[in-house]
């Protein structure tokens, strides 16, 4: 039986920290734990995005720099995910590795074949992407990923908010506004 409070965030270094830490903190504050998995059970780099607003030269993509850290408390090897309620794929650049995992491929699978609320922002359509589960589904991400939800048989939506069933996307942090409600309502339903 699922901790009905526990939702599952996977990480790893060059996450996004407004991806990561506004759900972190904002799963916290209804009740939630979430419980932050890596590649290893250890403390991960986190990274800011943003386009540079004075520069001389014009940015055609986000920059990156260094940001907070955060800590990991379990490896994805190590993880029941029949132990969790819910699953949340934040962004940044760390998707872009992490879609290799097996064992992160796996978990992700089980959130989605046992039809349990899964959240995702921008790039971490990866991850369901290579897990194979966006076959015929409707998904949003940031426009630069629209192929992670097509070339796999997703329907890409671009709309803050999408939803899908037990599935909920955004396109990044900037559209938190609209996702938490949903998908906490998507929780308090599957307790």
């Amino acid at each position: 039986m699922p901790d009905q409070k526990s939702i599952l965030m996977p990480i790893g270094d060059a996450t996004e920290m407004m991806d990561t830490l506004y759900p972190f903190f904002r799963l916290a504050e209804e009740g939630y734990e979430v419980v932050v998995a890596g590649p290893e059970a250890r403390m991960y780099h986190g990274v800011m995005h943003e386009k540079p607003q004075s520069d001389p030269i014009p940015w055609d993509i986000t920059r990156e720099q260094p940001s907070y850290h955060i800590q990991a408390s379990i490896a994805f090897r190590d993880i029941d995910p029949t132990a969790h309620a819910g699953l949340f794929l934040s962004g940044g650049r760390a998707p872009e590795y992490l879609r290799y995992d097996q064992d992160l491929l796996r978990v992700t699978r089980h959130f989605f074949e046992a039809k349990k609320p899964v959240a995702i922002t921008c790039h971490g359509i990866e991850i369901a992407a290579a897990a194979g589960c966006l076959q015929g589904r409707k998904a949003t991400t940031v426009a630069k990923c629209e192929l992670d939800i097509t070339q796999f048989g997703g329907n890409y939506i671009n709309q803050p908010i999408v939803e899908d069933g037990h599935l909920i996307t955004s396109r990044t942090w900037h559209d938190y506004a609209g996702l938490f409600k949903p998908f906490v309502a998507m929780l308090k339903k599957a307790e």
